[in-house]
C-alpha cells in the first residue's frame, strides 16, 4: 500500500510540474497594457551639438530603445573592439534617426526638419567642419556605412560615397582645413573576410 501512494504521489507531481510547461508553450507574443507602454515607450530628449559662436544647433534624435533586429545582429570580438561584420562599424554603436536644425539668430529661434535624410537612417559619428558651416556624419545600411554631409544653414543632407566606409579603427571622419575634403577609411574591394572567431581554431 505504500509504495502505491509513492507511485500516485510521483505522478501527480510529475503532471503538475508539466501542466506549467505546457501552458506556457502555448502562450504567444504578448504586449504590456497601453499604460506600462505609455510610461516607457516615450521620445528621448535630442542630443545637440552647437557651433561656437552659439548660432546654430543641431538635434539629434535618438530612438529608446534598439530594435530586436539590431540586437540579434552577429557580433565579432577582435582586439578589444566589438566589430559588425556586416556592415563594418561598432556593433554597440548607439544611432539617431532624425535630425533637427535651430536657428538661434532669428526672432522665434526657428526648428527646422533636415531634408534628404536617407530612409530608417542610423546615423552616427557627427563631426564638424573646421568653419562648422557644415557637419559630416555615417549612416550605416544594411551592407556598409556611407558619408553624409549636412549644409547646417540650409538644413540639407547630402550623401558623398557608397557603404563601402571602414568605421571601425580611429577617427571616422576627419576635416581638412579648405572645409571642403574629408579623409576617411575605405574597405577595400579584394578585402579578405573577418575572422571569426566564434569558428576559428
Amino acid at each position: 500500500m505504500p509504495r502505491l501512494r509513492l507511485s500516485l504521489l510521483l505522478s501527480l507531481l510529475t503532471v503538475l510540474s508539466i501542466t506549467p510547461l505546457l501552458s506556457q508553450d502555448q502562450l504567444g507574443y504578448q504586449m504590456p497594457p497601453k499604460a506600462i507602454l505609455d510610461l516607457v515607450d516615450v521620445e528621448r530628449a535630442p542630443s545637440v551639438r552647437m557651433d561656437s559662436e552659439k548660432e546654430y544647433m543641431v538635434m539629434m534624435y535618438r530612438p529608446s530603445f534598439k530594435s530586436i533586429t539590431q540586437l540579434s545582429k552577429k557580433e565579432l570580438r577582435l582586439g578589444g573592439l566589438r566589430i559588425d561584420p556586416q556592415t563594418s562599424i561598432g556593433s554597440r554603436v548607439s544611432y539617431s534617426n532624425n535630425l533637427r536644425v535651430q536657428d538661434m539668430r532669428s526672432a522665434d529661434n526657428k526648428i527646422s526638419d533636415v531634408k534628404g535624410l536617407p530612409a530608417d537612417p542610423q546615423l552616427a559619428n557627427f563631426t564638424w567642419s573646421p568653419n562648422q558651416e557644415m557637419m559630416a556624419f555615417t549612416n550605416t545600411t544594411e551592407t556598409g556605412v556611407e558619408l553624409w554631409v549636412l549644409d547646417v544653414k540650409k538644413s540639407m543632407a547630402k550623401k558623398l560615397t557608397e557603404a563601402n566606409i571602414n568605421a571601425n579603427l580611429g577617427d571616422v571622419i576627419n576635416w581638412f582645413d579648405d572645409n571642403k575634403s574629408i579623409l576617411i577609411k575605405k574597405i577595400p574591394a579584394d578585402r579578405k573576410a573577418l575572422i571569426d572567431t566564434d569558428n576559428s581554431i
